[in-house]
Order: structure tokens, then C-alpha cells, then sequence
């Protein structure tokens, strides 16, 4: 089996998007996709689990203010009671001092005890409404709230729907709209692992390193486009006995392939091309590859544009147009030029120049 470095590079920017949103619970990109298709339906489950909450609140509702109404009865019963006990019990007090025979130091000392005992008594008649009020006040509020959020859902249901599904909903939507910012490289990402598992399935001799990336300072220059290259950027390098192949993957559904040019992608990977023939066979093909007679060995690369499914009419010079289907028989082609050490060299090498990189 083909021998794999590195994450596909669509999968690392998708995870720095999703991290950078707090958007934390999708673990695939098959899950994101699932998310996608079945926005509608979990908006309108949503919605249907909101509605049978708030049908429950409103049952209980129902049965809980009757209940509370009688509570409040036998509150407001107990609480003049328990008045009214007082009351008699302070009057019967104030009644058995004016029998009392007393001397005149106990007259002026019983006299101050009347006057405290009379006002405890007036104090309880002039408030005895409010002290009972008082002390149901708790019950009666709660009776008013429920009274009116149970008459708001009867008269708004779905409004009170609406409002208990908002946040949720709103959370829903934002997600969407985080994960669909980033819809090119959802299915970009699908693409790469397409091929990354077709490439798999070549031999040990073969090693694939995804996501390639390599910084340049000072810059590689170009003479025939006037480029300065500082840097380069590819889906998959291939480093196999026949050479390497540089693979860009481009998942484009047909109408897609009708609308988007692939200039763009095959302008990129010549410019790669470019710099990695340069700095291959200048620095390190006289170190890593045995001579021939005939002079110095070259260090051959290939360009690839994989499409998954369909395939464009229009060719490129340079650059070879497949689908997935064709990948590993066209790379299979070529015969081997390099030795297993040779392969091994190159791939260590360009390992290293990536990693300086990331």
C-alpha cells in the first residue's frame, strides 16, 4: 500500500473555519454534508418539538390554576384564622387586666400594658385585610403569571411557538450559514480523499504526501512569465520509480464543468511544476541520483488535474486531464527510472521542505 503523509488540506482549513465560529459538533465532512441536506427537515423537527413543549405547558397550565386557586383559598382561610385567634386571645387578655384588683403601683404599671395590648389590637383590625392579603400575595402572583402565559399560548400558540424555538432555531441557521461560507472546500475536501484513497492503493513503492505546501526566500524567479514564486500549494505530490506527479483534484459537478475554466488550476500546477523542478534538480538531483554514463540525471514531473466524476472536453499542453477512474492506470504507465533509495531520497526531501513550511 502506498505509503500516505500528511492531512488533506481542505480537512485543516474546514477545522480552522468550524474552530474559529465555536461551530464544535461535526467530527467529518460526511457530516457536514448530512447537515446541509437536512437543514429543512431539522428546522421543521424544531419546530414540531417546540410545539408539543409548548402544548405540555399549556395542559399543565391547566391543571396546575385551578389547583393553585384552591390554595389560595385555603391559604387566605388559614391566614384570617390565625388573625382572628390572635385577635380574641388579645382581647381576652385586655378583658381579664380591667378585672384584676390591684394596688396603685400595679394600676400605672397595668395601665402602660392596657395601652400596648389595645394598640396590638387595633393594629390587627385596622390591617387585618392586608396581613391576610399579604400573606397569599406569593400565590397570587404566581396564579397571575400562570393565568396569563396560559391565556397568551391559547391566544398566540404559534407565536409562543416561535418564541420558544427562536434561539435554537437562530443557532441552526448560523451554523448553516458558517458551513456553507465554506461549501467549496466541503466538497473540494470529498474530492481530495477520493483521490487520496485511490492513491492508496498503489504499491509501497509509491508515496503520497497531501497538502503540499513550500515557502521560497529568496523567490524562485520565472523568466518566460515574469513570476516571482514565494511560495507553492498542491492537493498531492506523488513521488513514484517512474517520477513525481503533481495531482491537483477538482470535484465539480457538470454544470459546474460547463461554467468554471480550468485555466486557473492548470496555471497553478505548471507554476509548481516550475519551482519544484528547479529546486529538485539544482540542489539536490547530483546528491541523490546515480549518474549514467551519459551525463546527469533529471528528476521528471508530471502534472495531473483529477476530476471525480466528469471529464472536460478541452486539453492542455503540459498537462494531463483524468478522472478518477483513469488515475492509477495512467500513473502505472510509466516505467521506473529510479531505484527505491532514489524514491525514498526525493520523498524525504520534499518531506522536510514541507514541514520548514507549516
Amino acid at each position: 500500500m502506498c505509503k500516505v503523509h500528511n492531512r488533506i488540506g481542505s480537512l485543516t482549513a474546514i477545522k480552522s473555519h468550524l474552530r474559529d465560529n465555536s461551530v464544535n459538533d461535526f467530527n467529518s465532512v460526511n457530516e457536514l454534508i448530512a447537515f446541509q441536506k437536512s437543514y429543512s427537515h431539522t428546522q421543521k423537527k424544531i419546530i414540531s418539538e417546540h410545539s408539543i413543549l409548548i402544548k405540555d405547558e399549556s395542559d399543565a397550565l391547566k391543571a396546575e390554576i385551578p389547583e393553585l386557586g384552591k390554595r389560595i383559598e385555603i391559604s387566605k382561610g388559614e391566614a384570617e384564622q390565625k388573625l382572628q385567634l390572635e385577635l380574641d386571645q388579645l382581647k381576652e387578655q385586655l378583658n381579664n387586666m380591667h378585672l384584676m384588683q390591684l394596688n396603685i403601683l400595679e394600676k400605672l404599671t397595668g395601665y402602660f400594658r392596657k395601652l400596648r395590648v389595645a394598640g396590638k389590637i387595633r393594629n390587627i383590625e385596622n390591617n387585618f385585610d392586608s396581613r391576610v392579603a399579604n400573606s397569599i400575595r406569593q400565590y397570587e402572583d404566581e396564579l397571575t403569571k400562570k393565568s396569563g402565559r396560559y391565556d397568551y399560548i391559547i391566544s398566540n400558540f404559534s407565536r409562543a411557538v416561535d418564541e420558544s424555538s427562536s434561539l435554537q432555531l437562530k443557532e441552526l441557521e448560523r451554523k448553516k450559514r458558517i458551513i456553507d461560507e465554506i461549501n467549496t472546500l466541503i466538497y473540494g475536501a470529498v474530492g481530495e480523499q477520493k483521490v487520496s484513497n485511490e492513491l492508496k492503493k498503489l504499491s509501497d513503492d509509491y508515496i503520497l504526501i497531501n497538502d503540499f505546501i513550500c515557502s521560497f526566500n529568496p523567490p524562485i524567479f520565472n523568466r518566460q512569465e515574469n513570476d516571482y514564486i514565494k511560495s507553492i500549494q498542491i492537493d498531492h505530490i506523488l513521488i513514484s520509480p517512474a517520477g513525481i506527479f503533481l495531482i491537483e483534484t477538482k470535484n465539480w459537478s457538470k454544470r459546474s464543468l460547463n461554467s468554471l475554466s480550468l485555466r486557473s488550476p492548470v496555471e497553478q500546477i505548471k507554476r509548481t511544476n516550475f519551482a519544484l523542478f528547479k529546486i529538485l534538480n539544482e540542489r539536490i538531483a547530483s546528491n541523490v541520483l546515480d549518474r549514467h554514463h551519459w551525463g546527469e540525471r533529471k528528476i521528471s514531473i508530471r502534472n495531473l488535474i483529477v476530476l471525480i466524476d466528469q471529464k472536460p472536453k478541452e486539453e492542455f499542453n503540459y498537462v494531463k486531464i483524468l478522472i478518477l477512474n483513469e488515475l492509477n492506470r495512467y500513473i502505472e504507465y510509466f516505467k521506473p527510472s529510479f531505484s527505491a533509495m532514489e524514491t525514498h531520497l526525493i520523498s524525504n526531501y520534499l518531506l522536510k521542505i514541507n514541514r520548514q513550511s507549516n
